[in-house]
């Protein structure tokens, strides 16, 4: 018996001992679903909101707009708006080399979740980044340190400190909002659930993988705050 199997079988449940070792490959098909899209959004959504506090007039309209469309709208619409209906152009994205992207559910997904939570980061950044004194940028440059020192010593430091919480529970709501890629028939942890359930009419399932998100939620809560403390253990010194 395989280690994916051993849990149903432990605790009697045929369906679960059937297809464990589905949901286990869902499950990591989950985890690096959220991971990509989730360090990509966050190194997105850093440049955006840069953008957004000192790029020009236009810049600063363009990026509100964006940020405005994608917290504004439901990610399972921007996921559908982009499978299927960037998908539906197939003969221009095979003319302009991209059909090999748009035809697969995963690349679809990162990509709709990537640009969903690049908008939500841009604005916890922006957020962080206004909330520090503006002294310390001036005390900076005074000291003769480049702009581009000032920031990547000086503000984008602390800038994190601030934005560690609503970043911890971004990547929270993330890996719920994971759960919308079994409806472009990607085989997530949800998707193996719902064949599960499809072939075995067995609700149990479910509570299963109810169970499993929960226990993935608590461990990255609590893993967020180890990580939170170690950043922030020099201002418990005070």
């Amino acid at each position: 018996m395989s280690w994916c199997a051993w849990p149903g079988h432990a605790i009697g449940l045929d369906v679960l001992e059937r297809y464990g070792c589905r949901m286990a490959d869902g499950l990591g098909l989950t985890l690096q679903l959220v991971a990509i899209s989730f360090g990509l959004g966050l190194f997105f959504g850093l440049g955006l909101a840069l953008l957004r506090l000192r790029g020009g007039r236009v810049t600063r309209l363009l990026v509100a707009g964006y940020t405005t469309f994608f917290r504004g709208t439901p990610l399972l619409v921007q996921l559908f708006l982009i499978y299927y209906g960037l998908g539906a152009m197939r003969p221009f994205w095979q003319d302009v080399g991209l059909w090999w992207f748009f035809r697969e559910p995963l690349y679809c997904c990162l990509l709709a979740f990537t640009l969903n939570t690049a908008a939500y980061q841009a604005e916890i950044f922006r957020g962080a980044l206004l909330s520090l004194p503006a002294g310390q940028a001036e005390a900076a440059r005074a000291l003769g340190l480049h702009a581009r020192a000032t920031f990547l010593k000086v503000e984008l430091p602390q800038a994190m400190i601030v934005a560690l919480r609503p970043l911890g529970n971004e990547l929270i709501v993330m890996i719920k909002a994971s759960a919308l890629a079994s409806l472009v028939t990607l085989f997530d942890l949800m998707g193996a659930t719902r064949l599960a359930f499809a072939r075995s009419f067995d609700l149990s399932i479910y509570l299963v993988a109810a169970l499993i998100y929960l226990a993935l939620v608590e461990i990255i809560r609590r893993l967020w705050d180890l990580f939170e403390a170690r950043l922030t253990r020099h201002l418990a010194l005070r």
